[in-house]
Parts: structure tokens; sequence; C-alpha cells
């Protein structure tokens, strides 16, 4: 399983910079003055390169929402009991959750993947996918939350994954995740990744309140020092093991592989952007192929998102999950590569420009 991931990490190719100097010439040359579409005309040349050239193309679009439950629960990080995160996909499988709402205003494909939630099987849906790898994970703040073995096929499953979306001619995919406590092992990772005190990272998640946060910081720093070995060893893939989720890890191979088969990733908040770190830390080129969608209510987020100097697209208060984020920021790249392949050029429109008279 290993040699699979070192094959992935390896495939992942930086974009030709040659091509970012032709998408630049043509947005230079469109009837606009240069560079007034802002981020648009960004993602319209990293969309440009991915597709190595090609007329961009954002659709057909996906959004996986991968669900797993936390061995950390027992520990009393959240105010929800674990049952809910499959009560919340029972909602999706209803098409009554917020990221159906979402996908289906947007018209994007969504997939539910049940990766490690406790119990036995969901009902039948044409959209939900049953890849069940084990029972949620132990109590990260006791030791390891995965052992490297169930981590590698969390990691295998998120190839799987975008292998599939691939092969059914995705363009460009969304992560999404459910699992009561997850904030927790988000923060846990963040802490170990850039070396942060958790105290400087922690929110709500499901509704906190001040105590409730700092019980929970106080369990991710006993997490942080019961892992000690794996932290300090700076090995990423130790280090997801160790404190992350089969939801997380799942994702963080989904971002991997989609970038190895050059698709765009759409990352949603706080959870998403922890296996976007995950995924970054093992291979820094994944930075090419992903965008972040928002900015977390989560108040870690934005000091998470400086430490990777990324910059999320939006920054609309959301705190949800699910993939909302990710759902709600596809229609921008839409407009920009609209706008890359749509409008016409200063000479083509028949406008004179100032260096022209």
């Amino acid at each position: 399983m290993k040699d699979s991931l070192q094959k992935v990490i390896q495939s992942i190719a930086p974009l030709n910079q040659e091509l970012a100097k032709k998408a630049r010439h043509r947005l230079d040359y469109l009837a606009k003055p240069r560079g007034s579409l802002g981020r648009f005309e960004d993602i319209a040349t990293q969309i440009f390169c991915i597709q190595e050239g090609q007329k961009p193309c954002v659709d057909p679009t996906r959004i996986y929402t991968v669900a797993a439950d936390h061995g950390v629960i027992e520990s009393g990080v959240s105010v929800s009991p674990q049952v809910i995160t499959r009560q919340m996909v029972g909602a999706f499988l209803q098409n009554g959750g917020g990221i159906n709402a979402l996908t289906n205003s947007y018209n994007i494909d969504l997939k539910v993947v049940d990766a490690g939630c406790v119990g036995g099987p969901f009902e039948d849906c044409p959209f939900m996918l049953q890849r069940k790898l084990a029972q949620g994970t132990a109590n990260l703040a006791k030791g390891p939350a995965m052992s490297e073995e169930l981590c590698l096929k969390a990691l295998l499953l998120g190839f799987s994954l975008a292998e599939e979306a691939h092969a059914d001619g995705i363009k460009t995919l969304g992560t999404g995740e459910m699992g009561v406590g997850n904030t927790t092992p988000s923060t846990a990772l963040f802490s170990a990744f850039f070396q942060l005190d958790p105290a400087y990272l922690a929110g709500p998640g499901g509704g906190l309140d001040s105590e409730g946060i700092q019980h929970k910081v106080s369990v991710i720093r006993e997490a942080l020092r019961v892992n000690a070995s794996a932290i300090e060893s700076g090995d990423p893939l130790r280090i997801l093991a160790a404190l992350g989720g089969i939801e997380l890890a799942t994702l963080t191979g989904l971002i991997l592989r989609a970038a190895s088969l050059r698709m765009l990733v759409v990352v949603d908040g706080y959870i998403s952007s922890a296996a976007y770190a995950a995924a970054w830390k093992l291979q820094p080129l994944v930075h090419d192929y992903c965008v972040l969608s928002h900015v977390s209510a989560e108040p870690g987020h934005a000091r998470v998102v400086d430490a990777m100097d990324a910059a999320p697209l939006l920054n609309l208060g959301f705190r949800l999950g699910e993939g909302t984020g990710a759902a709600v920021a596809i229609p921008l790249l839409r407009g920009a590569v609209d706008a890359f392949n749509n409008m016409l050029s200063f000479e083509n429109a028949g406008v004179i420009v100032a260096e022209d008279l």
C-alpha cells in the first residue's frame, strides 16, 4: 500500500508555466482593463494549466461527502452524541441535508460515502457508496487514532473515489465530510503540522461553549503528548494515522489522486482543510490543483490558511462542513472559465485601446 501512495505522490507534476503565460496573454487582450477580473483570472489560468492548454472547463462536477466516526468523542469534545453522524447521513440519503440543497441548486453531482461510520450498512440509495473500512477510529487522546495500515487503506479509498470520478468524466471534485467530533482531530493535525498551540486554533465545532472549548483544548494537548513520537518523526503519514480520522485520510487520498489525474479540487472548510494540509505535507504540488473554497467561521481556520499561504475564495461565515462551501464556490469557477472562453478580445470587439491611438 505504501508503494501505491508513493507512486501517486511521485506522479503529481507541477503546472506548465509556459501554458500559464499563454493563458495570461489571452486574458490581457480580452475587452477589459488588464487584471480587472482579479481572482477570476488566476482561477482561469490555473484550470487552463491543469487541463494542459485545452479550452478550460469546470463541469461535470462532483462532491464526495465522506462520513466516519471518531473514538475521541468519548472524551467529551462534542455537544452531540456519536449517533448524530449516522442520523445526518440518513438525512443526506433522504435528500434533506444542507449539502443536498446546495448541490441540487448548483447542479453538482453528490456522492455520500460511508468510510467508517459506527453501525451496519446504510439503506440503499443511488448516490450512497458503502465503503466502510472500520467502526470509526480509536481515541486519539489515548494513542494513535488509526494504525498505519488503516490509514493507508483510507488513502487508497480516496484514490479509488478520484479514479471513479475521472472514469465518469468528472472535471472538478469537491471535498465534504460528516463525523461528530471531527474538528478535534482536524485541530490536532493542524497543531502537529504547523507547530501551533491548539488554544490558538480550537473553536466551538458543533456548538461548544467557552468551557467546552477549553476542555477540547486539553484533550488535544493530551493527544499531542501521547502521540509525540509520531509528531516528532515529521512523517505526514504517521501524523495522519496518529491524529486523523478515516474520512480525513480518505479525503487526503482523494486530493492526491485527483491531482495526479489532473483534476481540479475544491476544498471545503476547516475539516477538509486538514485533509488538504495532510496532502500538501505529503506532496506540496497539490497546491497547484486545489482551490480553497472559503474561510470557515471556526476561529482557527484563518490562522491555518495563513500557515499554508493559501487564499480562500469566500468568507460567508459557514461552519457546516458537508462540502457546502465547495458547492457555493463551484459557480464562481464556472464564471471564471466562461469569462476566459467567451469574452471577445479588444480587436474582435472593435474596441480601440489607448496604445492604438
